[in-house]
């Protein structure tokens, strides 16, 4: 007989019932806005939640339905792309080796209250405030603290179902190069809870590492190949395709202005909001150069110039301006966007790189403009004239990386989440340049495979970056952007046919960053780059399919059914190779284990 979970009401539920039932007791709660709109024509079941392990917690705390993150479903950027992803994909074969232990996809669990209609804005109640903890001492860094995990919000992308070649052979999409994902995934594991399957996708758990592609001898970049077979499935193989940007040194880098548009509402109080902004924005300034000029302004419940353009060797004043941000108030983001993008655009030129940094909890819930939509239309004039944008997330419990995700995928640049001080130092002080300067705009790959050697494909990620097959060459269709130094990785999972012979063609377009016309490149996928076994496959396309593997596997994908983590994490240890980044994954990759088991355990399975 299956066995069913009992119903409990939370100790603080149970409190709210009784006095409900006193006459003169009754209370009402105000939902609050989420602040996006809802992208999709109909709201569609989200594939795979899960429920969130806490191994301390007692049975009376386990009940996380009614406070778990908010999920907003989103649609392909085309009617091509949304019908490939919504093509079912067929049953898979079963594993050549059965796996060891029951880790075969995350068990569902209650994704948060959505209270939402088709066409309407999604609500969700907003969590309990907690009491921020005291200020560091004098010359201590702030350390994040652990606060609830529930209640951010996330666009749930449905996972790229297997498409057959001969139907269509060609792979379309919009490079990527932000790390948001995997940074908010590793402190939701750090947190002793799996990461909601929407807060997961697997291009940029993959990007957020480094791996050793040859840089162009000339032009922008240059494209690498890789193939082995699957360790999860005999009769299939993963290939992987590697974009490597050129590298621009400091020296060399164009001189930037930096409009820092920080979030200085009241919920950035708490210390791994504001006072760690002030932290990163510090690092970035201490590694700008001499012809470097930096702006401040915050926005709450309104919006101020705290910082004219200073030149960067100013430290003092700077740092000054920095130490005297204080939180309160409501949060008008858009009209605090739209103050900074007027300063930026003052500087910007071809010769120089203008952009605004957007540092914030994400919430925005006063003011005009309080979707990325509508604050993206308040500024594409100044998009247009070349400033650029980063979206630096901060905080749990009320995270919006749906809103900060669309805000940088429409401002042409790129999103990070800072969960601690060594991952401000990653972003604003090891990848500054890259951060800071656009070598090529509008930069799409498509891949096209030979019907007669790929019987079948799937794109393991970028499902919100695709783009119709058609527009690859149309230049007026936006896409992305790669930085200096950035490399960009794309991994498929393949059915091989018995010919021998190129798999295909790897074809890569973009713009200068200030040109209007694309130039484009293309590679052949030689059968000499598929190796044999996957032992004989380098170290760094072992570790990218470990990563993407588990990504596949945290977010519910149905085609990751019956993947086992044992083996992924054992990819991952013969690969790491001493990097710190690749050692920590690993680390990470034990704890999704436990919770994964935790989780199948509760779940009767």
């Amino acid at each position: 007989m299956p066995s069913s979970k009992p119903s409990r009401l939370s100790r603080w539920g149970s409190a709210a019932l009784a006095l409900s039932l006193v006459p003169g007791c009754m209370s009402m709660s105000s939902p609050k806005l989420a602040g996006g709109t809802q992208e999709s024509d109909s709201l569609a079941q989200s594939s795979g939640p899960r429920e969130e392990a806490t191994p301390t917690a007692s049975p009376d705390d386990m009940e996380v339905a009614q406070d778990a993150p908010q999920v907003e479903l989103a649609s392909g950027k085309s009617e091509e792309a949304k019908e490939k992803r919504a093509a079912p994909a067929k049953p898979m074969p079963a594993p050549a080796t059965p796996p060891a232990e029951p880790m075969m996809a995350p068990p569902k669990r209650p994704e948060g209250r959505v209270m939402a209609t088709a066409g309407a804005p999604a609500q969700s109640v907003a969590p309990m405030a907690t009491p921020p903890p005291p200020p560091p001492k004098d010359g201590a860094q702030p350390q994040p603290v652990e606060p609830s995990t529930q209640g951010n919000s996330f666009a749930a992308h449905a996972p790229n179902a297997f498409t057959e070649t001969v139907a269509d052979r060609f792979s379309t999409f919009a490079v990527d190069v932000d790390t948001a994902s995997y940074a908010m995934s590793r402190r939701y594991l750090n947190q002793g809870a799996l990461p909601p399957n929407a807060a997961v996708r697997v291009e940029e758990f993959v990007n957020y590492f480094k791996y050793r592609y040859t840089p162009p001898e000339q032009g922008a970049f240059t494209v690498h190949m890789e193939g082995a077979p699957s360790p999860f499935n005999a009769s299939r193989h993963f290939v992987r395709v590697g974009v490597q940007g050129k590298v621009v040194s400091r020296s060399q880098r164009k001189p930037t202005h930096l409009v820092f548009l920080v979030d200085t509402s009241g919920s950035m109080n708490p210390q791994d909001r504001l006072p760690l902004a002030r932290e990163a924005m510090k690092l970035a300034v201490k590694n700008l150069n001499e012809n470097d000029t930096v702006a401040i302004v915050t926005y709450a419940g309104g919006t101020r110039d705290v910082l004219s353009p200073t030149p960067a060797t100013n430290l003092e004043r700077i740092y000054k301006a920095i130490d005297s941000l204080e939180s309160g108030g409501g949060t008008a983001m858009g009209s605090g966007m739209e103050l900074a993008y007027k300063h930026a655009v003052k500087k910007a030129s071809a010769n120089v790189v203008s952009r605004v940094v957007v540092l914030t909890d994400g919430d925005t819930n006063i003011g005009p403009n309080l979707s990325a939509d509508t604050m993206l239309n308040s500024i594409q004039g100044y998009v247009k004239e070349g400033v650029t944008m980063t979206t630096v997330g901060f905080g749990m419990g009320n995270y919006r990386d749906d809103l900060m995700e669309k805000l940088a995928d429409k401002g042409n640049g790129n999103c990070f989440y800072i969960d601690s001080f060594k991952e401000a130092k990653k972003v604003f002080e090891t990848q500054l340049t890259g951060t800071l300067e656009v070598i090529a705009k509008d930069v799409k790959i498509q891949v096209e495979f030979d019907p007669k050697v790929v019987r079948r494909y799937r794109l393991v990620g970028y499902e919100n970056r695709d783009i119709a097959d058609k527009d690859f060459r149309d230049d007026k269709v936006d896409a992305g952007e790669i930085g200096a130094g950035h490399s960009v990785t794309a991994v498929y999972e393949v059915e091989l046919t018995d010919a021998k012979a190129a798999l295909g063609t790897v074809r890569i377009r973009a713009k200068t960053p200030s040109g209007t016309e694309a130039a484009e490149q293309a590679f052949a996928f030689e059968q000499r780059m598929l190796r044999s076994t996957l032992d004989t496959a380098s170290t760094d396309f072992r570790f990218a399919l470990a990563v993407a593997a588990t990504a596949d596997v945290l977010r519910g994908s149905p085609s990751a059914q019956g993947w086992n983590l044992a083996t992924v994490q054992k990819l991952a240890e013969g690969s790491t190779e001493g990097n710190s980044d690749r050692e920590e994954f690993v680390k990470l990759v034990t704890r999704a284990r436990g919770l994964l088991g935790s989780a199948v355990a509760r779940d009767g399975r």
